[in-house]
């Protein structure tokens, strides 16, 4: 596996100088309008409360940031100025309505949407999410497959990095609960397709190999089987990786990092976990604010701390340690075909 020139300045840009990714989601869609559109009692959530949101979010959470991911049709216009020049910028891929079949969900991008746009407007990184069973039907796990593939494709094209999120989510006929006994297996296997080369992940964004909720005291006497879990996980994947909070709350999500960093993540990319408490004041936007300001700020502060303690940088995984490109003028950087650096 090689690093192109392109993706080597996106992993740089989404981090922070020691190589530890510090990145907030702002992009979430429906989980802003369910709530936003309850509150206001209307159908559909109105449009400038989803950008005010998002713009209050950025404004507050992109200062303590390494990078931000935000979404193309209602987080970049409507927060571009906030984020620091400095900052990675992320742009989520997948539409957030999928297609919803009897066997199970089909992914599809954002309506024209597509990777060379985020290249276009500045993007450092492609956030592509698919939900993912791997005992669903092989028509629905190959549609996904295939789905993750093609961006992957056009990532390597437009040399910008590629971040694979993936999720698991109940089959029809089933409920959330049901998959709890099953998580850590249903987790794994799910990765697993993904690691294969072929789908030109860079950055490996993933949920919890266990619990959520309730995540037991990494130092406690319950920690060491779930440590396993994440160990194991860790040990598949051929790039390095970031956990996502998966709409836990922070001192859950907290605790997961702990286990994380063990396991050798290089940080965290994480939305509702950091700023939840303050979106619940919504739709008073100057309670809202006060919130984001010391509440959210203060999560913030203490996942940074956390990972700047616990972290690896991400060039310290096994597909780049050691192996990083000499500097300027110890070799030829670009020369006319244009090569990858040697990453593994």
């Amino acid at each position: 596996m090689n690093i192109s020139p392109g993706k080597l300045w996106g992993l740089r840009r989404l981090a922070d100088a020691a190589g530890h990714w510090k990145m907030v989601a702002i992009d979430q869609r429906t989980p802003l309008f369910e709530p936003i559109a309850a509150k206001r009692g209307t159908k559909e959530p109105p449009v400038e409360d989803v950008t005010a949101v998002k713009r209050l979010l950025v404004r507050h959470l992109a200062p303590q940031a390494s990078a931000i991911l935000t979404d193309p049709i209602y987080g970049y216009l409507s927060t571009i100025d906030e984020i620091p020049a400095s900052k990675g910028l992320v742009l989520s891929y997948e539409h957030s309505v999928t297609e919803n079949t009897p066997q199970g969900r089909k992914s599809v991008h954002i309506p024209n949407w597509s990777v060379a746009k985020t290249r276009r407007i500045g993007g450092d990184a492609v956030k592509v999410l698919v939900w993912y069973r791997p005992d669903a039907p092989r028509e629905v796990c190959a549609h996904q497959e295939a789905f993750v593939q093609a961006a992957g494709e056009a990532c390597r094209e437009h040399d910008i990095v590629m971040l694979l999120e993936v999720l698991i989510y109940p089959l029809p006929g089933e409920n959330a609960a049901s998959l709890e006994p099953r998580r850590t297996q249903l987790v794994l296997d799910s990765i697993r397709p993904f690691c294969d080369p072929k789908f030109g992940v860079d950055i490996f964004k993933l949920e919890p190999p266990g619990p959520v909720h309730n995540v037991p005291d990494p130092d406690g006497k319950d920690a060491a089987a779930l440590q396993a879990s994440y160990d194991k996980m860790a040990a598949m994947l051929p790039r390095p990786w970031v956990m996502l909070s998966a709409g836990a709350e922070a001192d859950d999500f907290e605790r997961s990092l702990n286990y994380a960093y063990r396991a050798g993540a290089a940080g965290y990319l994480a939305g509702r976990a950091i700023w939840s408490q303050a979106f619940r004041h919504f739709p008073d936007y100057a309670a809202m604010e006060r919130s984001l300001a010391s509440d959210s700020v203060a999560v913030l502060d203490r996942l940074n701390e956390l990972t700047d303690r616990k972290g690896s940088s991400w060039h310290a995984h096994a597909s780049f340690a050691g192996k990083m490109p000499a500097p300027a003028g110890q070799q030829q950087l670009f020369p006319k075909d244009y090569p990858s650096f040697e990453a593994a």
